[in-house]
């Protein structure tokens, strides 16, 4: 196996590998993503990137909203108890 045209590489340890700084960095792939391995009929190694960018809090500004919350009362309406 030729290391020509190798673009970065990694070393495995304790069965987990490092994805190079370069490559994160080129494909947007940051903590929560999922990473599908998937291995072709000659051997090739396919990785797709799955972004985990919805459902969490990263992009939250907070509330601007035109009225007030009631956190004590209106929390209980989604199942928390705030007492």
């Amino acid at each position: 196996m030729s290391s020509e045209g190798v673009d970065s590489e990694s070393k495995v340890s304790g069965n987990q590998a490092n994805i190079p700084a370069r490559i994160r960095n080129e494909l947007d792939i940051d903590d929560g993503d999922t990473l599908r391995w998937h291995v072709e009929d000659d051997g090739t190694l396919r990785v797709q990137v799955v972004q985990q960018r919805s459902g969490t809090f990263s992009d939250f500004d907070g509330y601007e909203g035109d009225r007030e919350t009631k956190v004590t009362a209106e929390h209980d309406a989604w199942g928390v108890d705030a007492n």
